[in-house]
């Protein structure tokens, strides 16, 4: 499916919305993460896997990962031409493994670690792709810290949205 669209943004995350019309038509009632391959003006040459999160009135953010932004050079604000379709080939499951930094300090934080395991699955392989593309020490670190703090019940945002109650 190809349509226009605005980039729009989220506290950091740039996105386009998918209405909820065309959401039915990748994946009909569909009302969790959808894994779907973008395009973004044709742009990257091979599409880029991603899952569309569900807004909760059956319509989609298609969340841009850097990588398609820089691929399509495009930013926020942008009209854009997007092509989509459902990723049928996609495996639920965790893709990267959970870091060293992060399983010792589950280790040392027992109500984090609840709360770790109490999650989704989908949550958790969310949080852990996040983890896997940090780089500097410093983001590491700062992103740790925030984890942390999210899954030992506080109120904050992190990685584009406000988490509750570790979840």
């Amino acid at each position: 499916m190809t349509f226009s669209g605005t980039i729009e943004i989220i506290g950091v995350n740039p996105y386009v919305r998918v209405s909820r019309s065309r959401a039915d038509r990748l994946r009909k009632g569909w009302r969790r993460p959808m894994p779907v391959l973008v395009r973004v003006n044709g742009a990257p040459k091979k599409p880029w896997r991603i899952n569309m999160m569900p807004r909760g009135d059956g319509s989609f953010y298609l969340y841009l990962h850097g990588h398609v932004r820089k691929a399509s050079d495009t930013k926020v604000a942008d009209k854009v031409t997007v092509e989509i379709e459902f990723d049928g080939a996609y495996k639920n499951g965790p893709m990267h493994p959970m870091p060293r930094w992060f399983q010792l300090a589950l280790k040392e934080n027992p109500e984090a670690k609840m709360s770790w395991t109490k999650l989704a699955p989908s949550r958790k392989k969310e949080v852990l792709r996040y983890f896997a593309g940090l780089k500097s020490e410093e983001a590491k670190a700062r992103n740790l810290k925030r984890a942390i703090s999210i899954l030992c019940g506080n109120a904050e945002r992190f990685m584009g949205r406000l988490w509750r109650d570790g979840k």
